[in-house]
């Protein structure tokens, strides 16, 4: 094999045209906000009533943070209510930090909304389960999550919105 020269006689020392790969590392997880609500506890001492109902949201955001520093969150509120009222609701909002190298520009919002959320996830569905047991309820047992489908509802939601707003300037 010969070696290539750079035109004055001297080995080309080549330039690297791989691309560097994509680093990826948690530095921090935490809840960063928590509230969990049981007020009517002595109704349902009393009177369980009926099978409650189950309302879910489940939100992702992120941010930079940081030179490579980025924060992606999960917001999650569970509501649970029947003939009377309120049994209870959790509220947690839980992150982490996510140190992020040699990303493209175009795939690291994805990253951080899908990628990242799936990384919490499981420390989301367990918090869930212990909170609401230790409140004096069943644990809530949450099903596996898609932030992959998420997020393509939210660009949808995106474009048409973008969509809508050039149509209104068209006419």
């Amino acid at each position: 094999m010969a070696n290539s020269t750079n035109g004055n006689g001297k080995p080309d020392e080549g330039i690297n045209l791989q691309p560097q790969p994509v680093k990826v590392s948690v530095a921090a997880q935490y809840i960063k906000d928590l509230s969990f609500e049981n007020p009517n506890i002595e109704k349902l001492m009393q009177d369980p009533g009926d099978q409650p109902n189950l309302q879910l949201m489940i939100n992702v955001g992120a941010k930079n943070v940081g030179p490579n520093l980025y924060e992606s969150a999960i917001d999650f509120d569970a509501q649970a209510t029947n003939k009377h009222g309120k049994i209870y609701q959790l509220q947690l909002v839980y992150a982490g930090l996510f140190r992020i190298e040699n990303i493209p520009e175009s795939a690291l919002e994805p990253f951080l909304l899908v990628n990242c959320p799936s990384i919490l996830f499981p420390f989301v569905r367990r918090l869930a389960a212990d909170l609401t047991r230790e409140g004096g309820f069943p644990p809530l047992l949450l099903d596996p999550f898609d932030f992959t489908q998420l997020y393509m509802a939210r660009q949808k939601e995106k474009h048409a919105k973008s969509g809508e707003g050039e149509s209104q300037v068209k006419n």
